[in-house]
């Protein structure tokens, strides 16, 4: 058998998006995780593909922009090579816009959008009552609807990426040594490793808890509501969440807070009451110091890459990730933005 080009150790979004990135343009790879795809944050429900607000740009949020605008054909590909749907949809988002301070804000940001979108995309300020059923009650009257957002189902998308690497015969394995050029993913777990190794703390875990209904609604447009995500998936089911817990015991135990993340949901879009809860999720989030992600060559530890700290964006980053890590690893260019390099963590 070969040696790999490329080993990935993680297989969460971004180790596996890194590695059909990287599979794609004719590098031999391996994956490695010893708990299998998506077994950490990357195995959970929500999938808010969703940007950040247009105004105070900077490198993450052009950054985000530019994978976001990608995410379509890269999904779409995807489930060519493998047969198996992500759930990708760019169907868009509602925000409601409670008080007259909210509104200002939107409208400002519709002419931000305009120019730093560049038409890609729009963010408009519309009338409730225009939208049909499907909308957030607002106490304006008016919400924000913008048509770069995207949802996925993040289990599926892991699913998606598992599958089209299986027909170019790159299947995640427990354990195997090393091979050519190394990218440690490794989430929440790699992190913790990170901050022993360079003896101070590079990034940390945010515990997220989120909640699956049988809801099915089509190909609407997922809302932002009372600080939550709400996001009808394409298999019939809805998505809640999530909390942002810095401190927990237990980062896969589900509890109190996830009844008032639903009880809010309700509560901030009503149609849902009495849907059936068919699973309760949680799982720890890799949160960077920076809050970017962290990517790039290991200081001091040649031969060895960092793709970690997606936290709440990294599978709207994940496209943009993988092409930026496979410049490195394969052509040895460097892309990587301001705020994103390994040294900007430490």
């Amino acid at each position: 058998m070969a040696m790999a080009d490329v080993t990935v150790r993680g297989a969460g979004i971004f180790g596996l998006s890194i590695a059909w990135t990287c599979a794609r343009r004719g590098a031999r790879v391996q994956v490695i995780d010893p708990f299998g795809a998506g077994a950490g944050a990357s195995g959970g429900l929500v999938g808010a593909l969703a940007p950040h607000v247009p105004e105070n740009w900077n490198p993450k949020k052009q950054f985000q922009l530019e994978s976001l605008l990608m995410a379509q054909a890269f999904w779409e590909t995807v489930e060519a090579e493998g047969g198996v749907s992500a759930g990708y949809g760019r169907t868009g988002r509602l925000q409601p816009l409670n008080d007259a301070r909210a509104l200002e804000l939107a409208r400002q940001r519709e002419d931000s959008a305009a120019q730093l979108w560049k038409g890609a995309a729009e963010w408009r300020v519309v009338p409730a009552a225009d939208l049909g059923p499907w909308v957030p009650p607002s106490a304006t009257g008016m919400v924000v609807h913008d048509t770069l957002s995207a949802r996925m189902h993040p289990r599926r998308a892991c699913a998606a990426l598992v599958a089209a690497l299986a027909v170019r015969d790159i299947t995640v394995v427990a354990e195997a040594p090393d091979q050519g050029k190394v990218v440690h993913a490794k989430g929440h777990a790699g992190l913790l490793e990170l901050n022993e190794r360079f003896g101070k703390t590079v990034g940390s875990g945010v515990k997220g808890q989120a909640a699956l209904l049988r809801f099915h609604e089509g190909a609407v447009p997922q809302l932002y509501a009372d600080g939550l995500h709400i996001i009808p998936h394409a298999d019939g089911t809805l998505a809640i969440g999530s909390t942002s817990e810095r401190e927990f015991t237990d980062g896969q135990a589900t509890d109190m807070q996830l009844d008032d993340v639903i009880e809010r949901a309700c509560a901030a879009v009503p149609v849902l009451h009495g849907a059936e809860v068919i699973e309760r999720w949680a799982g720890v989030r890799p949160r960077a110091k920076s809050r970017a992600p962290m990517l790039g060559a290991w200081p001091g530890r040649e031969g060895h890459y960092i793709a970690n700290g997606g936290f709440k964006i990294g599978f709207g980053m994940a496209p943009k990730t993988a092409e930026v890590m496979a410049d490195l690893l394969l052509e040895e260019t460097d892309n990587i933005p301001q705020g994103f390099r390994v040294e900007d963590n430490l």
